[in-house]
């Protein structure tokens, strides 16, 4: 009797234990499959009343074409004139197809959202704009430290400006700053979209950036604070020292210099370069950098606006009217081409 009460309750333990590894694996495969049922994300947006919805889709339009046409505008000057044949107008250049790619990758897209029912975006699609856009915005950071040190060296060391600017450095500069953004985007995109998404699939955002996809994760974000810190820090901070760091020597030179005029000219090709560097990276640090329990999702829709539309927008503006040298391009340009009709 006790042999077979024995084999009875081992019967019931293996029973109980086979049935509670069966539960398990269920409960797994069931989450395994809600974390890959997600095939598309919606973009909230704006708002939810039509009226204000077509108002902002005509503001945004506007700008949109307008930095189009103005970044248009200033590549092709440089490209066609020759005397905007520096390395400062290369670098300028590179700004405005950075601004120009970088409204394109997500106000399009906006604007359709913001006129039709349909406000979604595949899982696909969203990592493909995630990345494209960290990309394009951490190249332009460090092509702004470039600029810097091309205005550092041009009023510290103007008579050995075109040999220290020369294209073997320029294009290395250019082709590194974009290679530090395509790595480093990489890096924010893998370790975001490597989590598991299980739902709800709403992105309180009116694109796919990360701290606002994060907030969808159904897994512990603080990894992905301090890696999104760490690289801020980098890619930021690093670049805005640089620039720091180049515009202390540059103010230092400027005041040894003995004419006001002379002291003005210098500071106003100067002027223009801290304006954008201050509208794009200010608000791509309260962004990036602070932690993600602190985000509230109306006010990151405003900074990204900011940066992302209000910048490149602005961007031409402000170097075509304090820039000679772009205004006498331009009415050159508009001469010739009156003159041939």
């Amino acid at each position: 009797m006790a042999v077979e009460e024995s084999l009875l309750v081992f019967k019931k333990s293996f029973e109980t234990h086979r049935h509670l590894i069966s539960r398990r694996k269920a409960t797994h495969s069931q989450g395994w499959k809600n974390q890959s049922s997600i095939t598309e994300f919606i973009l909230l947006g704006f708002s939810r009343n039509p009226r204000t919805n077509w108002i902002l889709f005509f503001l945004f339009l506007f700008l949109y074409l307008f930095t189009v046409l103005g970044n248009g505008v200033i590549v092709t000057l440089i490209r066609v004139d020759a005397r905007l044949h520096t390395p400062m107008y290369f670098f300028l250049s590179i700004l405005s197809l950075l601004d120009l790619s970088y409204a394109t990758t997500t106000v399009p897209q906006m604007l359709i959202h913001l006129v039709s029912k349909s406000k979604t975006i595949s899982y696909v699609g969203c990592v493909v704009q995630m990345y494209i856009f960290l990309t394009l915005g951490i190249t332009e950071t460090w092509i702004f430290a470039a600029m810097a040190y091309d205005r550092y060296v041009a009023i510290c060391y103007p008579l050995h400006y075109r040999v220290k600017m020369s294209q073997t450095l320029c294009v290395p500069l250019a082709v590194s700053s974009a290679l530090c953004g395509l790595t480093c985007a990489l890096v924010y995109t893998v370790f975001a979209m490597n989590l598991p998404y299980c739902g709800p699939n709403e992105i309180n955002h009116f694109f796919c950036e990360i701290p606002a996809v994060l907030k969808l994760a159904c897994a512990d974000t603080s990894l992905n604070d301090q890696v999104d810190f760490i690289l801020g820090f980098i890619l930021l901070l690093i670049p805005l020292s640089l620039i720091l760091a180049s515009y202390v020597r540059i103010f230092t030179a400027i005041l040894k210099i003995g004419s006001t005029q002379g002291r003005i000219k210098a500071f106003s090709t100067c002027a223009s370069h801290i304006t954008v560097v201050t509208m794009f990276c200010i608000p791509c640090m309260v962004m990036y950098m602070r932690p993600g329990s602190e985000a509230s999702p109306e006010d990151d829709k405003k900074l990204a606006l900011f940066y992302n539309v209000i910048s490149a927008f602005l961007n031409p503006i402000i170097y075509s009217l304090r820039n000679k040298d772009v205004k006498r391009a331009f009415f050159k340009l508009v001469g010739m081409s009156a003159g041939t009709q």
